[in-house]
């Protein structure tokens, strides 16, 4: 059916998308080298209108259609030359998803249909006639209406930022006290058993990984698995539908808000994984659902005269940001997830993928100039997983200032150190101060650097005490996805045992990495589950599974509420001391005359380390002393004064007794942590300098400072 609308009026090319405005709407859609665009608008019983968008202006389409209210659903169709060879792949007969679509409705079933080219013999240079529309998601005409009542982000600096990276299906999915119809969504995510957990275990930041509406592979449909972890972009204005407790109609878009809202309400931040260096159509064999059919050469970076896609990614495709539009399309998303979803920041998958220019990744290129010169983006927190999988795509320390980013070599780094490995504390040392030798030019903080020991893809905290080996079995791919260079130790029995001297160990061994994680200079990232020992059965790229294998149990055993204890007490330790939470690096110098450094390494016999300390592989044992007398002024610029700590950190296997240092360091001590007990109590032991800490084989101990070796002057 087709039809021009009698009342049709010309609209305007801005906005993009499709915008209700009280008496209609105004349609946009950008499409340099079609022909023709098509408004398809459909009824509740799936009746199609087609509406010729005649005007064009700076290669948009638009219209203003009078009569369409929010809740409508609709697609587009493009005309234009097929002509693959060349990247031209306009296919009128397959619906698209509007690019600014705020709200999906319906999910994508891959038969040959939704295909712009014919599937038999694999061949995509032959165009597909068939309709798609029977099976592709419609976009929805959504109204913001939301209202925010004045609740506001709380803008938490960088210095005091604890990371908790969460899915929103895997965080409730097993919640017992969560209802059944809110889990796995975002009203399950805003219910009050979540955040009251979150709040009393003492983050800040809860980073969500995608939400953006995504849609499955092909090869995970054929094998009967979805995708769990959402790294598969369709919509990038839309919340994924299938998060929604209250249906697909657009009424998503206010679930999320609410949930925003009520983390507001709470103190706690809101920030997004976000998938802008490729898309869900994959390569020249996957299926035409929204850019490839608008403008396929524009979108994407093409090869091989346009006919193959450039893949940075290793999924298929690469999103082309150093294109104008495809820019724009970045940067109004990410401004909308700010400015109307209220959210607080985004992590960035591959960032490396954006930063290029033609080939090569450009810091100074137009995605990372134009968020900097963004009076919104600017001003939020901004993260960025700094590789992709093409040449020189690997940038750990190269973002520039405004930009924290994943630090990978303090995941390594630490789970060397506790397992064992004979790579001595030199690189050790750098990673738990803060990474100045990543960080510290270009005027970066500390805060530059997100540590962390585990994250979404890998090992679990307990997994990776449990096994040698990864165990992706039911990914189906043959045990061959995911990484093999994981840095475990299963200590002596590959996977769950009852031996009560190794699950000793390995409980202590969690302990030892969320001590360091969680003390260390810069920003800590947990992810959701750990701090209850969550396993996820050897799997390492969970991606795939959307069951018990993925989401958090929350019925623990004993030793599991130790560890949830003993994490909501380092976390506790770290926001009431601003020593732990430096907004600048150490300088390694007496914080006043005769008095000690700001930063201090002790041996084991209690005396300063020495440079053979430092390059000894087979050292395993180093203490951090932190001073809080060097008066670090807080985020509003007032002076801040501190206890002084000691961190003893000893991954030997034998017991070692870690004589205490004197003047100038510290009188005496207490006791506030140790990892030999299941929580962390200590039993406020007090100590002197010269007296000897037993510790443990494979522990870590943590000291307050009660009495100064120098006492510092009087102000």
């Amino acid at each position: 059916m087709s039809t021009n609308g009698a009342h049709l009026r010309s609209g305007h090319w801005d906005p993009l998308g499709v915008v209700p405005d009280g008496d209609g709407v105004n349609v946009a859609v950008w499409a340099e080298g079609a022909e023709a665009v098509d408004l398809c608008l459909f009824d509740d019983d799936g009746t199609e209108h087609r509406i010729d968008l005649r005007e064009s202006t700076f290669h948009v389409f638009h219209a203003h259609v009078p009569g369409v209210a929010p809740g409508t659903r609709y697609g587009f169709r493009v005309h234009g030359p097929w002509d693959p060879a060349r990247g031209r792949r306009w296919n009128p007969d397959k619906l698209l998803v509007d690019p600014y679509a705020r709200a999906v409705d319906g999910v994508v079933d891959l038969r040959a249909e939704v295909f712009g080219h014919v599937r038999e013999g694999h061949d995509d240079l032959v165009r597909d006639v068939r309709d798609s529309a029977p099976y592709v998601p419609r976009s929805v005409v959504v109204a913001d209406d939301f209202d925010w009542l004045g609740v506001t982000g709380p803008r938490i600096p960088w210095g005091d930022t604890v990371v908790y990276e969460a899915h929103v299906k895997g965080m409730t999915a097993r919640h017992p006290d969560v209802p059944p119809h809110l889990r796995g969504t975002f009203a399950g995510m805003a219910h009050d058993a979540v955040l009251d957990h979150l709040l009393r275990l003492g983050v800040t930041t809860v980073e969500l990984l995608p939400v953006h509406h995504f849609t499955d592979e092909e090869h995970l449909v054929r094998d009967g698995l979805p995708n769990y972890w959402g790294y598969n972009s369709l919509a990038y204005f839309a919340p994924h539908a299938a998060y929604s407790a209250s249906g697909s109609r657009g009424q998503q878009v206010n679930e999320f808000k609410n949930m925003v809202k009520r983390y507001h309400e709470a103190g706690l931040e809101v920030v997004l994984d976000v998938v802008y260096n490729h898309t869900a159509e994959g390569n020249e064999f996957g299926p035409t659902l929204s850019w490839r059919g608008i403008d396929n050469a524009a979108y994407y970076r093409l090869a091989d005269g346009g006919r193959r896609y450039a893949d940075y990614t290793g999924c298929g495709n690469t999103l082309d940001v150093s294109h104008p539009h495809v820019l724009q399309l970045v940067m109004d998303s990410l401004r909308y997830w700010v400015q109307e979803m209220h959210v607080d920041g985004f992590r960035f998958d591959l960032a490396s993928a954006l930063a290029r220019s033609l080939h090569d990744v450009d810091m100074l290129g137009p995605f990372m100039q134009t968020l900097q010169q963004d009076p919104v983006l600017r001003r939020v927190k901004l993260i960025a997983e700094p590789w992709d999988v093409g040449a020189g795509g690997y940038q750990v320390g190269e973002f520039p200032p405004l930009w924290t980013e994943w630090n990978d070599k303090f995941r390594d780094t630490l789970r060397d150190f506790w397992r064992g490995a004979e790579v001595g504390v030199g690189d050790l040392g750098w990673r738990l101060s803060g990474s100045a030798d990543l960080y510290a030019s270009e005027g970066r903080r500390p805060y530059a650097s997100i540590n962390f020991v585990t994250a979404h893809d890998g090992f679990t905290m307990r997994d990776l005490v449990t096994y040698d080996r990864k165990h992706n079995e039911a990914n189906l791919e043959g045990n061959r996805d995911g990484t093999d260079n994981n840095r475990s130790w299963n200590h002596g029995v590959e996977g769950e045992t009852t031996d009560p001297a190794i699950n000793a160990l390995r409980h202590r061994q969690i302990r030892n990495q969320l001590t360091t994680l969680l003390l260390a200079t810069g920003v800590p990232m947990l992810v959701s589950g750990d701090e209850l020992g969550r396993t996820q059965q050897g799997n390492n790229n969970a991606y795939c599974q959307d069951n018990e294998i993925s989401w958090v149990d929350w019925s623990l055993e004993p030793w599991q509420e130790g560890l949830l204890e003993f994490t909501r007490t380092l976390l506790r330790v770290r926001r009431d001391h601003r020593v732990f939470r430096q907004r600048h690096f150490f300088a390694g110098e007496p914080v006043f005359e005769g008095g000690p450094k700001d930063l201090g390494w002790i041996d084991v016999d209690g005396t300063e380390f020495t440079d053979g300390d430092w390059h000894s592989p087979t050292n395993r044992t180093i203490g951090m002393f932190l001073a809080g007398w060097h008066r670090e002024r807080d985020h509003h610029g007032d002076a801040v004064d501190d206890h002084s700590w000691l961190l003893l950190l000893h991954a030997g296997a034998e017991p070692t007794d870690f004589v205490l240092p004197g003047a100038p360091w510290v009188a005496t001590y207490r006791v506030e942590v140790d990892t030999r007990s299941d929580d962390g109590s200590d039993g406020d032991e007090v100590l002197a300098a010269g007296d000897a800490v037993a510790m443990t084989g494979r522990s870590a101990v943590l000291l307050r400072v009660l009495e100064p070796g120098v006492a510092p002057p009087a102000d």
